[in-house]
């Protein structure tokens, strides 16, 4: 079956999920390739078989070397003691999961591997080009591209949010998970990648060091009862996979070639992953 054509079996079975990014209303039906609401508003899929709900196009700054570099790195099992937590706080009943700004798909991916294959699932982020990579994924997931701060998702639709790293707009949260659902969201620690940083970074750099207590505190200002756990190892690094490690993470924008250069001359055989886990229940 073509992409396409799977793309909108899985919307004929689940339209409801979505909802007009004009009107806001849930849309009422399949037609062909195109949802339909009922104002009549479309969206189209692509040739992928994914939907563009953006209302105008958004320059990513992640571009496609970067991204294929980052898919190499995640297949490689960089993120992997991360999607296994995942999995580990999903019921063993089918979930309806969403992936804030999933990138290359690579993530999800893993955590419906872990599961029985009764899961719906949608990934969506603001790149284009990500989302694209993401449709070659051998998943069931559905993937588009779409606005964190203005979701064109149904109210209450998800059963999890799974936010790996991605910004995050807490009310659309809220509004779209269900009744007792959850937000599963990671941060990195100040040693994430910390072999990397402090090679590329001289000390006294402002980015020689990482320090995620603000983004911490908003979240517990938005969820008080909130629980965290931290997920700390180390990963192997292929002689041939240092220059993607390097090229997936934004640390190589504003550091020094000559320094760029040196790292890459003598890299190192392992990484550090060092991230928390943040699960808050929406009431």
């Amino acid at each position: 079956m073509k992409k396409i054509d799977r793309a909108a079996a899985f919307l004929s079975q689940h339209a409801a999920l979505f909802r007009c990014p004009v009107c806001h209303q849930p849309y009422a039906q399949v037609v062909g390739h195109s949802l339909v609401c009922p104002q009549g508003h479309n969206v189209d899929l692509s040739k992928k078989g994914m939907l563009y709900f953006m209302q105008r196009a958004v320059k990513s700054e992640y571009d496609d070397a970067m991204l294929a570099a980052r898919r190499r790195m995640l297949q490689a099992g960089l993120f992997a003691g991360i999607t296994d937590a995942f999995a580990a706080e999903l019921g063993s009943a089918p979930e309806t999961l969403l992936d804030v700004g999933c990138g290359e798909g690579t993530p999800l991916a893993d955590v419906l591997a872990h599961r029985t294959g009764d899961d719906t699932a949608v990934g969506f982020d603001l790149s284009k080009p990500g989302i694209n990579l993401a449709t070659q994924l051998a998943t069931n997931a559905f993937f588009c591209v779409a606005d964190l701060a203005q979701m064109p998702f149904s109210d209450h639709q998800f059963t999890t949010i799974l936010d790996l790293f991605s910004p995050s707009a807490y009310k659309e949260f809220n509004r779209v998970l269900a009744p007792g659902g959850q937000l599963l969201k990671v941060i990195p620690n100040a040693d994430y990648l910390i072999e990397l940083r402090q090679a590329i970074f001289p000390a006294g750099n402002a980015h020689a060091q990482y320090d995620n207590g603000n983004v911490l505190r908003l979240f517990q200002e938005h969820y008080p009862t909130a629980t965290s756990q931290r997920i700390r190892y180390q990963v192997p690094v292929a002689p041939e996979r240092f220059a993607d490690l390097m090229l997936m993470t934004p640390m190589h924008w504003g550091a020094d070639q000559a320094r760029l250069a040196a790292v890459a001359a003598a890299p190192f055989s392992q990484i550090t992953v060092d991230v928390t886990l943040l699960q808050a229940r929406n009431s």
